[in-house]
This record gives C-alpha cells, sequence and structure tokens, in this order.
C-alpha cells in the first residue's frame, strides 16, 4: 500500500511538473553587475575586463581575466536560479555573459514574477519572435571598376575582414563559398569561432572561406517550434535565405548563375574575399526567437567578428518596454558596436507605410531597400493584334509562329475533378495531356499564390509535364499589395500582372472558343505567341526606394511618439537580387531544389552595407562602426542615374503602385556610393558615450531603465537627442527656434570646407561658421539653427552640405516638424 502510494504521489509529482512547464514561456533576465565588455573591476578575486569605448581594441576572450569573469557570472547565474526554484521546474537555455550581464530561461509567469522581485534582478523580459527581414548589384554599384582595383582586385576585396551572418545558416558546398578556385586562406588570428560538424556526413562546416559555423536553437526547441527533420540541428540552411545573405555580402567573384539551360549572369558579394562567420539562429517556418539571436550576436563578438548582419528583426515593437531603443536586443547590439563591431540590420519590408521600422537604435545601420536598373520584361502577343505586356523570366516560343491556347479549366479529365482548383495548374494529373500537348495553357491566378502553396515554378512543371509549349497566368483579382516577381522558368511562359490586360486576354479566349450548349468546348480557337523575357531591359530611372521597404519616421516608443533620429539610415539594392541558393532550401517555392534564386527584400538590402562595411573596414582599420556608418551616409545618392531626384515606390488611393519624390523617411540619406564612400573627406564620429547620451536625453525614458541595460548612470550634457553627432539632423517637435551642434574629423588632407544648406520655406534654417579649415585628424564644431516660421502639421525637409577645396563633397539631411508650442 505505502509503495502504492508514494507511486501515486510521484505521479501527481510529474503531472504537476508537467502542467508547470506546459503554462512556462522563455525569459530574457539581465542582472545587476556588469558584463565582461564593460566590467571595469570592483568584485574581489576578478580584475577588470572592460574595452576602452574610444578605441579599436577588442576583447581578448583569450585572457585568463576574461574566461575567470565570465565563468563567475555564469556561476552567478546558475545560484540564483538554484536558489529560488526547486530543480526539474526550470530550464536554463543561455547565460549571456559578454555583452549583457544575464540569461534566458524557461519558466513560468508565477516564477517570473519571483524573479522580478528578486534582489539583483533588473528586468525580466519574456522572449518574443523575430522575422527574416547577385549577378548585377556589383557593376551597378561600381565595385569592379571604382572600388576592387584599389584593394588589390576582387581577389583581395575584404582580405580578412569576418563578417558575422545571424541568419538560417548556410549551404557550405555552394560554389559561391567554394576555395577549390581561389587562393588559400589562412588563419585569421584575431578570429576564435567554432566549426560545428554536419551530424549526417561529419564534415566540417569551415573551409578557410566559411571560417566559423555555429547554431542557437534552444529557445525555439523550448517553444515547441523546432523541427530536426527540416530546420537541421546544425549550421546547415534549411531555408536558403542565410545562404542568399550570406554570397551578396561575402560570396566568391564570377560564380555563373544557371538554371534551366540558361545562364543569368555571374555572382559576386561585394566583398569577395572577407570571411564568413555563420550563426544560425532562424528557422524555415516560424522565424526565431529573440533568447537565440541574442545568444547568436553574444557568441559572434566574443568570436571576434569585424561587421554584423542582421537580415532579421522583431515582429513589431516590443510591447513589454517602454522605449525601441531599451530591450535584450538592442541592448546586446549596442554592446557590440562598444567592442567596435559595425551592424548593419535590414529596415523592414512594412512598406510603403509610415513608421513601419523594426531597426530602430543610433547605433545600428538601418538599411532601406532599392529596385536597381535592371528589368525583366516580356509580352503576349494574342491573334487579334494585341500585344499584352507581363513579366517572365523565360525563353518565347517559336519564332513566327502562334500557338492554341487551351484554359486549364476547359481541359480536365474530369469535371468531378473541379474540387482541386485546377485552373492554378499545380497538379497536371487532372488535366488531360491529349489537350495540352503543344499548346499554351492559360492558368489562374489564385491567392495560393499569395499564400506559397502554389508556384509558378509548378505551374511550369506541370506545363511541361503534359507537352505544352508554354503557359501563361492571368491575374483576373489582385489582392492589395501583392508583389509580382519575375521567376526563371525553362519552358516560355509569362504572368500578366495587370487586371484589366488580364481581362483582354481572357474576353479574346472566350469570343474565339465556341462551345455546346452545355459550356462544353467544341474546339479551340484563340491563338497567341510568348516573347523572350531572358534579357534584361536596364532603366536610367534607377535606383527607386522599393515598395516593400519599410518607412519613417523613426518611433521611440510603443505608443508610436516620433524619434528625434532619421531612420532609416541608407538605402541598398533590395529588389530581384541574384545570388546563392539551398537546394534543400523551401523559404520561397518557386526555387525549391535550385543553386541560385532571385528574390526581394530589406533582407537583401542589408548584406550590401555589411559587404561595403568590410571594404571600408578593410581600408581603415581603426575605424570605429560610427565612422564606417558616416562614410557611407555622407557619400550617399539622392539623384538616380538619369540624374533626376530619388524617387519612391507608393500606392496611389487605387492601390496601383506610383511614385512619388523620395523623402529621409523612405531612403535616409540616400543611395549607397561604394566609390565614394572608401575617400569621405569628414566623418561624424561617436562613441559608446555618445549613444548613452543620446539615450539619457530623449524625453519619457526611464533613467532606470537606461541603467538597467547599460549598467551606467545617466550624467551626460547633451542637452538634447538632436545633439547626438550622427550624420543627420532630425527634430520631431521643433517650437520656436532650436540650435543643434555637429562635430566634423577630417580624414584626408588639410581641406577647407564651405558649407551652405537648404530647407523646406516652413522652417527656416541657419548655420554657422560658413567656412572651416581642417587639418589632417583635426576635428571642428559647426551649429545649426532651425526655426518655425509656419505650422503645416507635415515634416519639412533639407540638408546641409560642405563643399571641400579638394573636391570633398559630404551632405546630411536634415528633418523637422514645426509646432506653435
Amino acid at each position: 500500500m505505502k509503495n502504492l502510494e508514494s507511486s501515486c504521489s510521484l505521479t501527481i509529482l510529474i503531472l504537476l511538473g508537467v502542467l508547470i512547464l506546459g503554462k512556462s514561456e522563455v525569459y530574457i533576465v539581465t542582472l545587476e553587475g556588469d558584463p565582461v565588455i564593460s566590467y571595469s573591476g570592483g568584485v574581489v578575486g576578478f580584475e577588470a575586463t572592460a574595452v576602452d569605448s574610444d578605441s579599436d581594441e577588442k576583447i581578448d576572450v583569450t585572457s585568463e581575466l576574461v574566461i575567470s569573469y565570465a565563468h563567475h557570472l555564469e556561476k552567478r547565474h546558475d545560484m540564483l536560479l538554484d536558489m529560488l526554484f526547486d530543480q526539474g521546474t526550470y530550464k536554463k537555455l543561455y547565460s549571456y555573459r559578454h555583452l549583457i550581464n544575464g540569461f534566458s530561461v524557461h519558466i513560468s509567469p508565477e516564477q517570473a514574477e519571483i524573479l522580478g522581485r528578486t534582489r539583483g534582478v533588473k528586468s525580466v523580459d519574456r522572449d518574443w519572435k523575430v522575422r527574416k527581414l547577385t549577378t548585377h548589384t556589383p557593376q551597378f554599384l561600381g565595385l569592379p571598376t571604382g572600388v576592387w582595383p584599389n584593394g588589390g582586385g576582387f581577389d583581395r576585396a575584404g582580405e580578412d575582414i569576418v563578417i558575422g551572418f545571424v541568419d538560417s545558416g548556410i549551404y557550405p558546398h555552394h560554389p559561391s563559398f567554394a576555395t577549390h578556385d581561389s587562393d588559400p586562406y589562412g588563419p585569421v588570428a584575431k578570429y576564435r569561432g567554432k566549426c560545428e560538424v554536419d551530424p549526417d556526413t561529419k564534415r566540417s562546416f569551415c573551409n578557410g572561406k566559411i571560417i566559423g559555423a555555429q547554431h542557437f536553437a534552444e529557445a525555439a526547441k523550448t517553444a515547441g517550434a523546432f523541427n530536426k527533420d527540416v530546420d537541421f540541428d546544425s549550421p546547415l540552411d534549411g531555408d536558403g535565405h542565410g545562404s542568399h545573405t550570406a554570397s551578396i555580402a561575402a560570396g566568391n567573384n564570377g560564380i555563373p548563375v544557371r538554371m534551366h539551360g540558361f545562364e543569368f549572369g555571374r555572382a559576386s558579394g561585394m566583398a569577395p574575399r572577407a570571411r564568413i562567420a555563420v550563426y544560425k539562429a532562424l528557422y524555415r517556418l516560424f522565424g526565431g526567437f529573440v533568447a537565440d539571436v541574442v545568444a547568436a550576436i553574444d557568441q559572434a563578438v566574443h568570436d571576434g567578428v569585424d561587421i554584423l548582419n542582421l537580415s532579421v528583426g522583431p515582429n513589431s515593437p516590443p510591447a513589454a518596454t517602454k522605449t525601441t531603443f531599451l530591450n535584450p536586443f538592442d541592448a546586446t547590439l549596442l554592446a557590440a558596436v562598444k567592442a567596435g563591431v559595425f551592424v548593419a540590420q535590414s529596415a523592414g519590408n512594412g512598406g510603403p507605410f509610415p513608421k513601419t521600422l523594426l531597426s530602430y537604435s543610433p547605433w545600428i545601420t538601418s538599411v532601406a531597400a532599392a529596385v536597381d536598373d535592371r528589368r525583366y520584361k516580356n509580352h503576349l502577343t494574342l491573334g487579334n493584334g494585341k500585344i499584352l505586356a507581363g513579366i517572365g523570366l523565360s525563353p518565347s516560343t517559336h519564332a513566327n509562329r502562334t500557338f492554341t491556347l487551351v484554359a486549364a479549366n476547359d481541359v480536365l479529365l474530369d469535371s468531378s475533378n473541379a474540387k482541386y482548383s485546377p485552373f492554378d495548374c499545380q497538379r497536371p494529373e487532372v488535366l488531360n495531356k491529349n489537350l495540352v500537348q503543344g499548346n499554351i495553357l492559360l492558368c489562374g491566378y489564385s491567392f495560393n499564390f499569395v499564400t506559397g502553396t502554389a508556384s509558378i515554378k509548378k505551374v511550369s512543371q506541370t506545363a511541361k509535364s503534359l507537352g505544352a509549349v508554354g503557359f501563361v497566368l492571368a491575374v483576373e483579382n489582385a489582392s492589395p499589395g501583392t508583389k509580382f516577381d519575375p521567376v526563371p522558368v525553362g519552358l516560355p511562359g509569362i504572368l500578366i500582372t495587370d487586371v484589366i490586360k488580364s481581362t483582354e486576354l481572357i474576353d479574346y479566349y472566350n469570343i474565339s472558343t465556341p462551345r455546346d450548349w452545355t459550356g462544353r468546348v467544341k474546339s479551340f480557337k484563340a491563338v497567341g505567341s510568348i516573347g523572350d523575357g531572358l534579357k534584361p531591359i536596364l532603366h536610367k530611372s534607377a535606383p527607386q526606394v522599393a515598395l516593400f521597404s519599410s518607412r519613417g519616421p523613426n518611433i521611440k516608443d510603443y505608443s508610436f511618439q516620433d524619434a528625434d533620429l532619421l531612420k532609416p539610415d541608407i538605402l541598398a539594392p533590395g529588389s530581384l537580387i541574384w545570388a546563392a541558393w539551398a537546394p534543400n532550401g523551401t523559404d520561397e517555392p518557386n526555387y525549391v531544389g535550385e543553386g541560385f534564386a532571385m528574390i526581394s527584400g530589406t533582407s537583401m538590402a542589408a548584406p550590401h552595407i555589411a559587404g561595403i562595411a568590410a571594404l571600408l573596414k578593410q581600408k581603415y582599420p581603426r575605424w570605429s562602426p560610427a565612422a564606417i556608418k558616416s562614410a557611407l551616409m555622407t557619400t550617399s545618392n539622392t539623384l538616380d542615374r538619369a540624374e533626376r531626384p530619388l524617387q519612391a515606390q507608393q500606392y496611389s488611393g487605387s492601390e496601383i503602385m506610383s511614385l512619388a519624390p523620395a523623402t529621409p523617411f523612405d531612403c535616409g540619406s540616400g543611395h549607397v556610393d561604394p566609390r565614394a564612400a572608401l575617400d569621405p573627406g569628414l566623418i561624424f564620429d561617436a562613441g559608446y558615450q555618445d549613444y548613452l547620451g543620446f539615450l539619457c536625453t530623449t524625453p519619457g525614458i526611464d533613467r532606470n531603465e537606461i541603467k538597467n541595460y547599460t549598467n551606467t548612470p545617466c550624467n551626460y550634457t547633451l542637452g538634447h537627442p538632436s545633439n547626438f553627432n550622427t550624420p543627420s539632423i532630425t527634430i520631431s517637435h521643433l517650437v520656436g527656434t532650436q540650435t543643434v551642434t555637429r562635430t566634423v574629423t577630417n580624414v584626408a588632407e588639410e581641406e577647407t570646407y564651405v558649407i551652405t544648406a537648404r530647407m523646406a520655406p516652413s522652417v527656416a534654417i541657419e548655420f554657422s561658421p560658413p567656412a572651416m579649415t581642417l587639418r589632417p585628424g583635426g576635428s571642428r564644431k559647426f551649429s545649426v539653427t532651425l526655426s518655425v516660421r509656419s505650422v503645416t502639421g507635415t515634416y519639412s525637409f533639407g540638408e546641409i552640405r560642405l563643399k571641400g577645396s579638394r573636391g570633398h563633397k559630404v551632405r546630411i539631411p536634415v528633418v523637422a516638424m514645426g509646432y506653435d508650442r
């Protein structure tokens, strides 16, 4: 009887534990006490490990001081949890020791409340999710002729610079990452990352080009979101996204892009000789969790990366914190920048609507996406002489011939098969091959294409398996915001994206197709031919801000109040970018099983900036992240290839895409110009203390919250966040007159600069001094005064220009909204 009671008690305890864990969630906890990067001493037995925030010194993670202090922090984390909770009622996932002092843990909400009330605990944040936010762009950006030769050619561009990718992993066998055709890669002494081994092949993920490969999935596993069969419990890319971004930034030069027997050019990264360090924390079906991402960033900085690429952002502004700048994610990145790491982050894909940015902080370089000058267009010629424009990255049907059009709904094997929605041509087995063979298959674009359950690739496969000479997809109803991209296919094919043109096609088909009284087709009489869509058309009306690219103004808190900081920072190519793909990647259904993909997103724009930043780091190894960011921003372009002001893709009132003049809320300072960035003349430098000054002067931020995340009290005299020394000026609430200051540093020979300014009429702008001479390495301050002339209820835009006697041109955007009080 006693044994039975014991067994029952044990069962109840087990069930109770399951219930507790069933309600549990992952929390990120920060504690009092400095992390390695900012520990200046004070704990008995442990000497200081802090790095000087204003030098290029990095953490020496191999030193006994760092190792012992990091171990001390982890022991404190474990002791705290053991003291508060019984074993088995919690699961610690990670200890964060280098950039923030804290840990992530899987506990119940009740346990989280206990932690939050515990002495020494500064913050308890429930984990939140994040999401994933080339053959031609090197030429478009002028790298082969204007940049790479200055660094020793493409085969030395980015030499020994390590770019860390927090993404979905990598496909290490891709030719974009191969080493057999290149000079041998030697060791990089500053980098100490690990290389995991593929659990199936037992081969290392590293080869010299790929210098580190690790994965982080504890939070994903604990949340029950991880599936090892599709997500891969290794750095292997099960998505495609990570391989794509890595090759844009640092892929090998001159890699042929071949699909379906056609070559679409040769791919190259921005810095083809840079090293790739992989920190997989994103996964195919669910994106990722901040707890895993923070662990990946902490590890990347510990390992010694120079550049971090984050084609990732939160699903929304963090609701649990009062400010967008202060949360475990952004605080970790602040510490990374303090350690000398340049961070490029995707601005977000919520455009063209305002306040959709997902990258907020001044220490991050937030990258918007541009459409470059390459367009793929095609056309369908009908038997009645009409020519319908569309998109189709495909060969043409045979020249000087027309082919019969047959609609999928009219060639069913059995009418009962209508339940399978055969009109979108995803199931060849329900269509009559005898009626399709030798003809052009006419299909309909359904909502399944938007959700990803249908693909143009599958339409092409259906048409080919049935013996069709080609296919046409007609868009009869377009959902607002639907994005149509050309998809490479081996069979002649075209997508008619315009609803009016699609209606013309359907009307012609119906008029030309006689039917009996039941609606069955008697004979197919409609004919047509598909043009050649393989060759791109180069437009001078480029670059343009892509429709999907997130827009400002930047926000400082969850109530969407405007921040005194311009975002995005800069514009880079992000639309229809050819780059490497993982053959087992399924993120884009049109590229399943392929080695390359042409996709769009600010996820593609950020690695362009990361790669170009690597070229700057190579030339100026002692520059701070802020100096690199400044060089990129102040030399950017605000004109397109036709010397006209940049345009931004927008929606008109009827949800039709139109163009409008781009503002700094669309493109930041402008479109990146790598050649100019390598010789900027002047820079606007900033360091850790400047970032703290920005935080401490931003209205509405709790100073205790700042101390919680930075371990530093507010004692700064910046006066106003607009005085933060960034290469832009933003005043979201201008009342009367306000003066801001900026400091420039000369990184070239002695030069005299003349200052000019312009501003929209509703705000007056003045500056002082009108000119200044700077010696090499010298710094000078100048002031800008803005005054309200009239209250319009909208932002006014302008710019400051500094023109040097040796030819340097430095420009910063100015943004202000005037109020009468």
